[in-house]
């Protein structure tokens, strides 16, 4: 039986978006932080959500931690979670899956993926 090969995993962007004056994004961030070993083809980012206004803007943020996971520049998942590094793990686990799905109608959220994948290539 022939080997099939295999897809590389997905590049991904996790993007938690929170603000400093949230004692549950306190909390989480170092627990996010943590999962970079973990998943190291991953790039985990930590986004203040007024210090970077100008990056998150027009996208609307209300409740906290909200999630963005996006493979290869199209986004897969957006949405507030419970802030549980098994549910952030299971997370990056399945959107790093080659067949994952793109969000549909996901037009202003590709805008922010490209910020954030050209904030990266800055620093």
């Amino acid at each position: 039986m022939p080997i099939q090969p295999t897809s590389p995993p997905a590049t991904l962007i996790v993007a938690c978006l929170c603000a400093d004056w949230c004692g549950t994004c306190r909390e989480y961030q170092p627990l996010f932080e943590q999962l970079q070993q973990e998943f190291p083809q991953a790039k985990l980012l930590w986004v203040d959500i007024e210090d970077e206004a100008d990056l998150v803007d027009p996208l609307e943020v209300d409740n906290f931690p909200t999630l963005l996971i996006a493979a290869n520049g199209e986004p897969r998942f957006f949405g507030t979670v419970t802030p549980h590094i098994d549910t952030l793990r299971r997370l990056i686990q399945t959107h790093q899956e080659p067949g994952a799905r793109a969000l549909p109608e996901a037009g202003g959220l590709r805008g922010l993926v490209q910020g954030l994948v050209r904030k990266q290539q800055a620093a």
